[in-house]
């Protein structure tokens, strides 16, 4: 089981690798950051609305504190002095709710202060955040777009590899028609093919053919003539084709002998 936990895992680690974009990973992380800063920031609204809530209830109750204290020297001057005492004892009520509330407004302030500075190195470190990423993405995608060039360069890659499969193909087609083309052309100028887009002239090619051959004979019969085994033939007239001069038989110079002693009579031309 650990063993195949093991694979299982080994295998999910592999299939995220590849599916995983540095890029989309660093968008995301700064989107989260953004999320806890604008979640900070909501809390200073939170905290300052508080505040300001806390000083109106403060104004209110000075309000009512000052109010309370001119009842109470009215009503001294008109000789009241159960209604000055009653006022005085609602303003001492209204002491100890304004001590209390001034504290609250004091830690709340306190605690938005905190948390305006909380927000602005928060917001400092989103910034350098942005940039770096900004910049590891420029990198990496730098990097990608090198690797791919480079990959189809050197015809690693999936997409080129099918280019480059495809170019051979070409080439190879093109030199096999280069072939055929070019073995046609020999074909037809030997007169093994019929050339069926002109007018056929059986008189030329023959012609054509033979002048062919005659160059053929021509030049062994010149390298025989460096080799010292031939005469050197004489220049074939341009345009006509002439087949080297062979000597007839009875032309033939007869190999000079000693008349031969026997009973048989020399015959002429050198036979018995």
């Amino acid at each position: 089981m650990k063993r195949m936990s093991m694979i299982f895992k080994s295998k999910a680690n592999k299939a995220l690798d590849r599916l995983e974009d540095p890029r989309e990973t660093l968008d995301y992380s700064y989107q989260r950051q953004l999320e806890m800063l604008q979640k900070v920031r909501r809390g200073v609204a939170d905290v300052a609305t508080a505040r300001k809530r806390l000083e109106l209830q403060i104004q209110q109750l000075e309000q009512q504190h000052t109010k309370l204290t001119e009842q109470s020297r009215k009503a001294l001057q008109v000789g009241r002095e159960d209604l000055a005492r009653e006022a005085l004892q609602r303003r001492a009520g209204l002491d100890g709710q304004l001590n209390e509330l001034r504290m609250q407004h004091q830690n709340l302030q306190s605690e938005e202060e905190k948390l305006t500075l909380a927000s602005q190195r928060l917001q400092a470190k989103v910034d350098a955040f942005r940039t770096r990423k900004e910049t590891i993405k420029a990198t990496y995608t730098a990097a990608e777009a090198q690797t791919r060039i480079n990959e189809a360069f050197a015809g690693i890659s999936e997409e080129m590899g099918d280019v480059g499969l495809a170019i051979q193909r070409a080439e190879e087609k093109a030199e096999t028609m280069k072939a055929r083309a070019g073995a046609i052309d020999e074909l037809l100028a030997s007169g093994a093919l019929d050339d069926f887009s002109g007018s056929r002239d059986d008189i030329q090619a023959e012609l054509d053919r033979m002048g062919a051959t005659a160059g053929v004979e021509l030049e062994l019969e010149r390298m025989k003539a460096e080799l010292g085994q031939a005469p050197a033939p004489k220049q074939l007239d341009a345009g006509t084709p002439q087949q080297a001069p062979q000597q007839a038989p009875h032309q033939q110079a007869a190999p000079q002998q000693p008349p031969a002693q026997g009973p048989w009579p020399q015959q002429p031309g050198g036979a018995q």
